[in-house]
């Protein structure tokens, strides 16, 4: 399908350059993670990550120590105990030691449930949408993100950022060492089926 009658020509609206990202098993699946990861590459001085569910895998995790080796400032929140799948928070922190010793920052969200799911790079890209940061969102789901480029709406999505932050405690290296050998446990055996989480 193409052509004026399913692509008309349509006058500009507004001054904010904006990007729809969308990413199904149909079609295009990797792109979402693909644009997720040329971000993290790409950011110079900070990457603020608000993710209900934070499952990533070999390749991001070590990006992402990447970006913090270049210098770049990096902090996720994440829902702590008010969180609508506990097997998802179980295999998350199986993967936060590397990142935590690298000096990225992990806060867990304490007073109610966090849904959301909100990128900020360098202060100057927003992505937001129904993209969670796993497996299952860049390959098995149907999902859907809209990149925003403009320093002011990231400035003002920064600021929210850090007022979440307010009511989030963070987590630690040491702490994430000393977790109990049960939750360690449960981590091992989540392994074989993270990619579905």
């Amino acid at each position: 399908m193409h052509g004026e009658e399913y692509f008309p020509s349509l006058d500009a609206k507004g001054t904010i350059d904006m990007q729809m990202f969308m990413s199904s098993p149909s079609g295009g699946s990797a792109s979402m993670r693909l644009m997720y990861l040329t971000a993290i590459t790409a950011a110079e001085s900070s990457i603020d990550i608000e993710a209900a569910y934070f499952v990533p895998d070999p390749l991001m995790t070590g990006e992402l120590i990447k970006a913090r080796h270049r210098g770049v400032r990096k902090r996720i929140l994440v829902p702590e105990k008010h969180i609508d799948s506990e097997t998802v928070r179980v295999a998350s922190k199986r993967a936060w030691g590397p990142p935590l010793k690298s000096g990225v920052e992990i806060y867990e969200y304490e007073s109610t449930m966090l849904h959301c799911k909100m990128l900020i790079f360098d202060r100057a890209m927003v992505s937001v949408g129904s993209t969670n940061f796993d497996m299952r969102s860049f390959e098995l789901n149907d999902e859907a993100s809209l990149n925003i480029y403009d320093d002011a709406f990231a400035s003002d999505m920064t600021s929210v950022f850090a007022q979440d932050l307010v009511s989030a405690s963070p987590y630690t290296f040491e702490q994430w060492q000393k977790r109990p050998w049960s939750q360690k446990l449960a981590e091992r055996i989540l392994v074989p089926i993270r990619s579905q989480l």
